[in-house]
């Protein structure tokens, strides 16, 4: 199903069934047509989690009101839900945050609750190790959560220390890993050859599964929570902190766009002002610890 006719038999079922009124289902038009402007044409069935957080940082760029980030954001998670009752789509609805009021920027961590975050795993455990590689390899690496999980063993090249990754559009961009990546990474590969299968897909649990976004979302929770972090953590926070510590360490907003597999710089820019909102902080918190 085309994204078009999906949206046509959105509006539909607002008007006849639910009984909106036509200024409502014209206000959700105009809502869902710009985000279909954005993510571009696809099959409704395609649609995930990444395409509504991209929205929303685009719509954060643009300056819109919080008032405004709400009502779009609504209107988009309402689609998402008609869909989902119509069996065309897969998600979890309580993964779309909506922005509250009081917050408009996208919420990450810093280095110190990243560290927390990690340590919070056995990595003793086949179980632990999983979960601590897919935490490392989503946030050093920036990957959607729809991403990580679909990785396959061909993608991935230890030695040389990349990940060659096909994105959203079908698009492939390669994405350098860091050091302990690859430490964790091959330390899970290792393990990962005593479960003796042909799987190609890369995380899979100990009983030879595939490994689901729900279950990496539901685990990712568990461990914010365990390293005391509050249980408002979600993948797509890694990927927001990926995006803020590149820019925070200098580097080119077109280089972050590129990594992050983002069709518009305009998208990457929401980062630019988490990191200013960041540096601000600091330079406050700095400059309150030296007084007298």
């Amino acid at each position: 199903m085309t994204l078009r006719d999906a949206m046509e038999r959105f509006f539909a079922y607002l008007l006849s069934e639910k009984g909106d009124s036509r200024r409502t289902v014209e206000a959700y038009e105009g809502d869902l047509r710009q985000f279909q402007d954005l993510i571009g044409e696809k099959p409704a069935e395609e649609l995930g989690l990444s395409d509504y957080d991209d929205y929303l940082a685009f719509l954060t760029s643009k300056g819109y009101s919080k008032t405004s980030l709400v009502r779009k954001a609504m209107a988009v998670k309402g689609f998402y839900r008609f869909l989902k009752g119509e069996n065309v789509l897969r998600v979890t609805l309580g993964e779309m945050e909506v922005p509250k009021k009081g917050r408009s920027l996208p919420r990450v961590l810093t280095d110190r609750e990243v560290r927390l975050l990690f340590q919070s795993q056995e990595a003793e455990t086949f179980k632990g190790l999983l979960n601590l590689t897919m935490m490392e390899v989503c946030y050093s690496c920036g990957l959607r959560v729809s991403e990580l999980c679909n990785l396959k063993l061909g993608q991935v090249n230890v030695p040389d220390g990349y990940l060659k990754i096909r994105g959203k559009g079908d698009k492939e961009r390669i994405v350098p890993m860091n050091q302990e990546c690859r430490f964790y990474l091959s330390e899970y590969l290792d393990r990962r050859k005593g479960l003796k299968t042909k799987e190609r897909n890369l995380f899979l649990h100990e009983d030879r599964g595939r490994v689901s976004r729900q279950y990496f979302y539901l685990e990712l929770r568990k461990a914010a929570e365990k390293a005391g972090l509050g249980s408002d953590v979600h993948p797509h926070m890694l990927r927001h902190s990926f995006a803020t510590t590149l820019l925070e360490n200098g580097a080119p907003i077109r280089q972050v766009q590129e990594l992050l597999g983002h069709s518009q710089v305009e998208t990457t820019m929401i980062y630019t002002k988490v990191s200013s909102k960041m540096k601000r902080e600091g330079y406050d918190k700095a400059m309150g610890e030296g007084e007298d």
